[in-house]
């Protein structure tokens, strides 16, 4: 089993926020995969992810939850906050080569006639024309 918890000392020169967004949306790709989630209450829960939201929230079915000290409880479906998570366990045949690459659409830039058409202050227009006033008179 591969385990996760170290996935952003992995990633390098990039801001902690930018860190989070990329291990989310990996995690967002393991839909139908079965992992292993410890969560920082000492449970242990197994079982296959349905979806994952930016927040982390993390949806399960066919789960076997094992609370710390208890016996195992089977459940259909569970979903756990994200900030309850300690580490996701992936198990081995994960392909992670592919699941890594950045494959969402880069956001596309303004162009630099949409700036100049926006103007400022007060005006409606660009540039300033012909139907601008010229002050009090």
């Amino acid at each position: 089993m591969k385990l996760v918890s170290s996935f952003y000392s992995s990633i390098v020169k990039v801001s902690r926020a930018a860190a989070d967004i990329v291990f989310i949306r990996f995690l967002m790709k393991l839909t139908n995969e079965t992992v292993t989630i410890e969560l920082k209450n000492g449970s242990v829960i197994h079982g296959t992810i349905t979806g994952v939201d930016m927040q982390m929230n993390t949806y399960l079915k066919t789960v076997k939850m094992t609370a710390r000290n208890r016996d195992p409880t089977s459940l259909d479906s569970l979903s756990i906050r994200g900030n309850n998570v300690r580490y996701f366990v992936l198990p081995d045949a994960l392909p992670l080569d592919t699941l890594l690459v950045d494959d969402a659409p880069k956001p596309k830039g303004r162009k630099k006639d949409d700036a100049r058409e926006k103007g400022r202050g007060r005006g409606g227009g660009g540039g300033g024309g012909m139907d601008r006033g010229r002050g009090r008179g």
